[in-house]
């Protein structure tokens, strides 16, 4: 990494020294060594606006709560401490809008082909292996269940906003992973942008699927 980067990370590590094994530094460079692998290749993209978006695109998630969300306040943040080190206002803007719209809540969809990357590559380590030890790690952040065998019209019904698909959990201990496999992660790749994004996706949701199908016979004793 250049020097400017490896300053940026520093900073990102240290306002991420509590955050959860989900959230952490690790993520971040996962996510950063995606983004360079789905930008390999690919025409028109502005890698300062791309490797600085990724490395301060969760800058704020220990100040994530029900009524804030960590893309927002880490885009607030990114635009004060680029400003700081002197970046141009047209790429704090650029970035900016990477890491707002890099996720789904905000409502802000990507328009940029840097903003689509970082996107991808954020949702591609909800997935597979790793997205499944970070499923585990949200559990225990928020004294979930492990497994749950609520049937998923209903739980959409009891314990989602509105009663819909997407509406935000009301009470997050009755969430599990396989919820979560169920009315988010497999519905990742028809999101996606890239395909080289969506072959990586599809191939950590086959993983996904075996993991619970498993998982589920383990539970009620059927291995």
């Amino acid at each position: 990494m250049e020097k400017k980067y490896q300053k940026l990370k520093k900073i990102v590590e240290r306002k991420l020294t509590k955050a959860d094994a989900g959230h952490d530094i690790n993520h971040v460079m996962r996510v950063y060594n995606s983004c360079l692998y789905l930008a390999k290749g690919e025409k028109g993209i502005d890698l300062e606006i791309l490797k600085t978006a990724v490395l301060l695109h969760d800058i704020a998630e220990i100040k994530e709560s029900e009524r804030t969300c960590h893309a927002k306040l880490s885009a607030e943040m990114a635009q004060k401490i680029l400003g700081k080190l002197g970046y141009p206002q047209d790429k704090i803007d650029k970035i900016a809008h990477c890491i707002l719209a890099h996720r789904y809540r905000t409502g802000v969809k990507p328009r940029t082909k840097e903003a689509k990357i970082l996107f991808d590559a954020d949702k591609l380590d909800s997935l597979g292996a790793i997205g499944i030890a970070r499923a585990f790690i949200w559990v225990e952040r928020h004294r979930a269940k492990i497994y749950t065998n609520l049937p998923l019209k209903k739980y959409i019904k009891e314990n989602l906003m509105g009663g819909r698909i997407n509406g935000r959990i009301k009470d997050k201990t009755k969430h599990s992973p396989l919820i979560e496999y169920e009315l988010k992660l497999k519905r990742i790749p028809n999101r996606l942008h890239a395909r080289k994004a969506k072959k990586i996706a599809k191939g950590r949701l086959n993983y996904m699927k075996s993991f619970f199908d498993r998982f589920s016979k383990e539970i009620k004793g059927g291995i």
